[in-house]
């Protein structure tokens, strides 16, 4: 989530006058600067640049080509373009399509200005391949936990916004083109509360507008995650669904979500990290967010947003103090809780995972999918489409755009067929009608001119229901 607290206005009128001026000349990208530059600067010493964090992951995955592998994804709308990289944990790789296994799904880095995010990818994958340890955590239980996994990272999903950051805009979270990804998915798109920022919250010009959020709906239909978790900063807290609305989720698996929500924060935040969905809990409603998504129409059985950090002291112009430690001892402290919080999510999570699917083993399949609108269904579920318990689907492998035309043009031309075929019974009926009716009688302008002693009862039978419904 991470919006920026509001600038109060509760100033002298002759100050605000003056501001008022002082922003009519100052007025960047849809906000008012009246802050200038962020006083605190990226510190170089904790914090890789986007290039040496990326280099450092893919050395990681050429040491550890057992355990990792790395993809990279890129594309392009109207001209602007977007690159991804994704590595894939799986303790033997051999072993990384086994349907027992439980598949997770991070992302990091999805705003751009919360660069202690992505170290925290870093950190993670760093463990996963053993070459950092976690301080009171068995190593023999971290090898029970991860044999049974398969995880996906992104480690930057933002990598355009961030490297906007890194060339001076501390503050911006949104891509390259001024959007923010976690406004453009499908959910609840583009409505707008009381409070809306475009700076903060444009999402775009239609869900899926930006290359960023299409590839990383596409990785989620092709991966199927069971657990996924969108990682922020900005205040601490563990988020579940929903983000748009000032609720959770009903029924039994949401109550089991909630309830390891509430044991992480207190074994790994002391108490001190909020708990509950992202609308009823952050102060503020989002929309078209992409943990909703993947509850809602990806159906994930466990999707969280996770709040990894904020400095609730940092003024709203001092964005890298707001959303990233500034100091060594911070800096490794989160990195250090939060990865243990990882892990015992990893551990509660399987067991969660193990009752749901014995509990849903004897129902119906259809309590484990999903309905979905036409354009998300031609988007997700025929693109190389497996059932999340191994029951392998049909695919299509044609271009979206390609199936949403044919389809459509499929439907259109159906009704206009339906359509013909109605009128040309219709014609039929009504030749028969009148050719009934010439033969008892003359008629002109169409109306049958009768004798005094004819009615409508006399007509044939045809005849008369065509005269009562006609409104004659």
């Amino acid at each position: 989530m991470g919006r920026r607290r509001g600038v109060s206005l509760s100033l002298p009128p002759s100050l605000l006058i003056v501001l008022f001026y002082f922003g009519a000349f100052s007025h960047v990208n849809g906000r008012i600067n009246l802050t200038g530059p962020s006083p605190t600067p990226i510190n170089r010493d904790l914090y890789h640049t986007s290039d040496g964090l990326m280099e450092q992951i893919k050395a990681l995955v050429h040491r550890h080509p057992d355990k990792l592998s790395l993809e990279k994804f890129s594309g392009k709308n109207k001209g602007y373009h977007a690159e991804m990289t994704v590595v894939t944990y799986c303790r033997n790789r051999k072993q990384m399509h086994d349907k027992s296994k439980y598949r997770i799904l991070l992302s990091f880095g999805q705003h751009g200005r919360e660069l202690i995010t992505s170290e925290l990818a870093l950190r993670i994958l760093s463990i996963l391949s053993k070459e950092k340890s976690l301080p009171n955590i068995d190593s023999l239980s971290l090898h029970d936990i991860f044999e049974r996994l398969v995880i996906k990272v992104v480690p930057m999903e933002n990598m355009n916004g961030r490297e906007l950051v890194e060339a001076g805009d501390l503050c911006e979270r949104r891509n390259g083109r001024g959007v923010d990804l976690n406004r453009n998915w499908s959910v609840d798109w583009g409505k707008k509360e009381k409070d809306y920022d475009p700076y903060e919250e444009n999402p775009g010009i239609a869900p899926f507008s930006e290359p960023e959020t299409q590839m990383m709906r596409k990785l989620c239909v092709t991966f199927e995650p069971h657990i996924w978790i969108n990682v922020h900063s900005g205040m601490e807290a563990l988020f579940m669904p929903y983000d748009h609305k000032n609720t959770t989720p009903d029924g039994l698996a949401s109550y089991r979500m909630k309830l390891m929500l509430q044991r992480l924060n207190h074994l790994h935040c002391k108490d001190r990290c909020l708990v509950g969905s992202g609308g009823g809990s952050v102060g503020y409603l989002a929309h078209g967010t992409a943990t909703d998504y993947m509850y809602d129409i990806a159906r994930v059985p466990m999707a969280f947003t996770f709040e990894i950090y904020g400095d609730g002291t940092a003024s709203a112009k001092d964005c890298f103090k707001m959303f990233n430690p500034v100091d060594l001892i911070t800096f490794n402290r989160v990195l250090n809780d939060w990865s243990a919080a990882f892990i015992a999510m990893f551990n509660m999570s399987t067991h969660q995972l193990d009752e749901l699917r014995s509990n849903t083993t004897n129902t119906t399949v259809s309590n484990l999918d999903k309905f979905v609108s036409i354009d998300d269904y031609l988007n997700g579920y025929l693109m190389e489409r497996r059932s999340r318990y191994g029951k392998k689907m049909e695919v299509l492998d044609v271009g979206m755009q390609e199936i949403r035309t044919y389809f459509r043009l499929f439907l259109l031309s159906s009704v206009l067929l339906l359509l013909m075929f109605c009128s040309r019974i219709s014609k039929s009926s009504r030749h028969i009608v009148s050719g009934h009716m010439a033969a008892r009688c003359p008629c002109s302008y169409g109306i049958c001119k009768t004798d005094e002693k004819t009615t409508l009862r006399d007509l044939p039978t045809v005849n008369y229901y065509y005269y009562y419904y006609s409104g004659y």
